[in-house]
């Protein structure tokens, strides 16, 4: 049975009731305001009613079907942004999409967007969403459980006949992780205007393969403008991928800030020699240069905890052969702070710290940083929207910071925006043992539907 909910033309069920055609003349006064009143009230009550729920059995069996697309045998999934896996998984989204009712457009970087129309058709939207590409050993849920999240709520709307003032949108950003195209979040970058769309369509993978030319390959380079347009609130839903919540056994983590990031790409040139006739003292070893960098990367970290990161995640060796001395080592390094003043002390730390190792051992350096971005303070009244969700529920909850990226971190340059996390399973991710469970993952979709809610159901200015 469906949920009665206020009869007026915003957040209004329509089954059985009068829908805001059959009463706007009850609403309205020749000042608007007798309108503007009951409106509001009408919203005030409908987000309020916490018997409004998405329906979590159906979210957990459409996450363990996604799974099934590029599963890996100990139980993750391998999707790497824009292979075939990849338009795989979208596909299927897309055709659910259509399937609840949304119309579906593609931007100029692959960005997929799930329109539920709104009761004024040109309103800023309200967004939510993530991304639907993997780590090459990723985990069931990051990422994909924000955007299939997004669905759940859509879904959820047409179960209660809610219609709402602003558009609904759940959007699949494309290349979140950046684990085939670096960097990281690059569409939803070139979306907020932190990159231009050459950049973003020109990063290339391993192969030299381009981001512009994978979408067209697979289907997915679209014709709509990337950005450039209004958005009412933006949230997104994730799991943690830390093991704060767990621990504290809270089930909503409420996301009032994200760390800022620094990734550098850093290789060190020595010389290749025999490892048998080459004395010690006389070697050029760029190995021996990235074993100490690494060191001096964690000793970073370590000097900025409990807050600061500090990793050194790839690493390829040339020439890679057992007997040889290595001549050139190519290297990433990955800098977190939620202080933006010391992430840039943990940069110049590692640019002095590199240059004093490679002039004792004789190497050349070349040091770029291809990511950067501040530490993120997301919308206080997005922030408030999910924190007043999760108490409505009676869910356990706490704030906290992102130590990860997200797309929302872009999105917050652009449009008021927060995140809703929910606990993953001993705070494992990028993993293909992550895991959380149905409870959390119903827990933090009815969370996303009331603060999306609240939002959506704002009288258009």
């Amino acid at each position: 049975m469906r949920t009665r909910t206020a009869a007026v033309h915003v957040c209004a069920e329509t089954d059985g009731v009068r829908t805001g055609e059959d009463r706007i003349d009850d609403l309205t006064d020749p000042t608007g305001a007798t309108r503007m009143n009951a409106v509001s009230e009408a919203l005030k009550r409908t987000a309020i009613d916490p018997s409004i729920k998405v329906d979590g059995k159906r979210l957990w069996n459409s996450l363990m079907e996604m799974a099934k697309i590029g599963a890996t045998p100990k139980g993750g999934v391998c999707r790497l942004a824009l292979t075939d896996l990849d338009k795989a998984g979208r596909d299927l989204i897309v055709r659910w999409a259509k399937e609840a009712g949304c119309t579906v457009t593609v931007d100029t970087m692959g960005n997929v967007f799930m329109r539920r129309a709104g009761r004024v058709a040109d309103a800023a939207p309200v967004v939510t969403g993530s991304h639907a590409d993997s780590q090459p050993t990723g985990g069931r849920f990051d990422g994909i459980y924000g955007v299939l999240g997004g669905l759940e709520v859509i879904r959820s709307l047409n179960d209660h006949g809610i219609e709402t003032e602003h558009p609904v949108e759940v959007v699949i950003w494309t290349n979140e992780e950046g684990s085939r195209f670096a960097p990281a979040m690059v569409a939803s970058g070139v979306f907020a205007g932190v990159f231009t769309l050459e950049y973003g369509l020109s990063r290339k993978d391993v192969d030299g393969k381009t981001i512009g030319e994978e979408l067209r390959r697979i289907g997915y380079a679209g014709d709509v403008p990337c950005g450039g347009r209004p958005l009412h609130a933006a949230f997104e839903l994730h799991i943690e991928q830390g093991p704060i919540l767990e621990a504290e056994r809270k089930t909503i983590g409420v996301v009032t800030d994200a760390q800022g990031q620094r990734w550098y790409e850093i290789t060190l040139t020595g010389q290749e020699a025999h490892a048998g006739p080459t004395p010690m003292p006389r070697r050029r070893d760029a190995l021996l240069g990235a074993a100490r960098v690494v060191d001096l990367v964690n000793r970073i970290g370590l000097d900025h905890a409990p807050f600061g990161c500090a990793t050194v995640g790839m690493m390829q060796v040339h020439p890679n052969s057992r007997n040889v001395i290595p001549g050139r080592v190519f290297f990433t390094v990955d800098f977190r702070h939620p202080d933006d003043a010391v992430l840039a002390q943990m940069d110049a730390a590692l640019r002095d710290g590199v240059a004093r190792i490679a002039a004792d051992i004789g190497l050349e350096t070349a040091l770029e940083q291809i990511f950067y971005y501040k530490p993120v303070a997301f919308d206080p009244a997005c922030v408030q929207a999910v924190r007043d969700a999760a108490e409505r529920f009676g869910y356990s909850h706490r704030d906290i910071v992102s130590g990860a990226g997200h797309d929302a971190c872009y999105l917050a340059q652009v449009a008021p925006t927060s995140m809703v996390f929910v606990p993953c399973v001993d705070g494992i991710s990028h993993n293909e043992v992550e895991d959380a469970t149905p409870e959390w993952i119903e827990a933090g979709a009815n969370v996303l539907l009331h603060a999306m809610l609240s939002r959506a159901c704002e009288p258009v200015s």
